[in-house]
């Protein structure tokens, strides 16, 4: 049945990522009206979550962060199809980094690096950083059900230099990579909510007590990796710029907690810069803290 699935939807994904851009965007508007006005995917989880967020807005102004959201996750959806057969000259015209001179000087340091980075205006494209780099490049995922969609992204990544490697793969494959030397960039999308546990750590993020995921900091710790920011603006449609901010280059003098603070305080300020870039179809806040 899952090979059945993905026979029948990859020519369609595939057709999806050789349009040119302008009828891209335009089938992009087409499938927002589909998703937004009649399937209504989401929508109640949107609502709450702007409503948690900006409770100071008006329902007028929270339906026009609401509809925007929207329209940008169809085009991020259409552009990660495009990514199946977009040149590299493209996505390099298209996603471009400000300061990558940041980023190649904390590389000379010697040290792998985390990159913290959100699901804000497109993580999709950051895959293309790693054609700029001269460490081995990891995205930590969390694995699709459907075998056969999973390698697809995986080989998709691949021919961007990329490798995917699952949460539980993370902590083994770094340290393998230390043990034989090997210099590699892990990239970590940490703001989203972490799995119900007893070893929670809360934080104030959006006004709202948050609990958030300290993995990255704890595991740059426990091998003495670099911290950097990757910060990702939409500036048109079509077109992104990402930012690197080093976050620590000595983790071990940072007191625990503080670089998954700072990051997420990162994170909060691009959002009230431009919330309609920002992934609210996720159930952000469904763990309450308790006494």
């Amino acid at each position: 049945m899952q090979l059945l699935i993905y026979l029948v939807i990859y020519p369609f994904l595939w057709l999806i990522s050789i349009l040119p851009f302008p009828l891209l965007y335009a089938f992009s508007d087409f499938i927002y009206l589909i998703l937004y006005y009649v399937i209504g995917y989401r929508k109640k989880t949107v609502r709450e979550n702007l409503i948690l967020a900006f409770p100071n807005l008006t329902d007028k102004e929270r339906l026009i962060i609401e509809k925007k959201s929207f329209h940008h996750l169809c085009d991020m959806f259409l552009e990660m199809a495009k990514t199946m057969t977009i040149s590299q000259k493209e996505i390099n015209k298209r996603f471009k980094y400000t300061n990558l001179d940041v980023y190649l000087d904390l590389e000379k340091k010697g040290k792998s690096i985390a990159l913290m980075c959100a699901h804000y205006a497109s993580y999709e494209w950051v895959l293309s950083m790693n054609n700029h780099i001269t460490f081995k490049g990891y995205g930590i995922y969390k694995k699709i059900a459907n075998p056969y969609f999973d390698k697809l992204v995986k080989d998709i990544r691949a021919k961007f230099k990329a490798y995917l490697i699952t949460t539980k793969e993370t902590k083994p494959t770094i340290e393998q990579n230390t043990i034989t030397n090997v210099l590699g960039l892990y990239g970590f999308a940490s703001d989203q909510t972490p799995r119900r546990s007893d070893n929670l750590y809360w934080y104030t993020f959006l006004g709202i007590e948050t609990p958030i995921h300290f993995g990255a900091e704890m595991l740059a710790k426990r091998y003495n990796m670099n911290v950097i920011y990757l910060k990702v603006t939409k500036v048109k449609r079509g077109f992104y710029e990402a930012s690197f901010e080093v976050l620590s280059d000595d983790v071990k003098s940072v007191p625990n907690y503080k670089i998954s603070e700072m990051f997420m305080q990162r994170v909060e300020q691009q959002i009230y810069e431009a919330p309609e870039f920002y992934l609210w179809t996720h159930k952000r806040w469904k763990h309450k803290k308790t006494d």
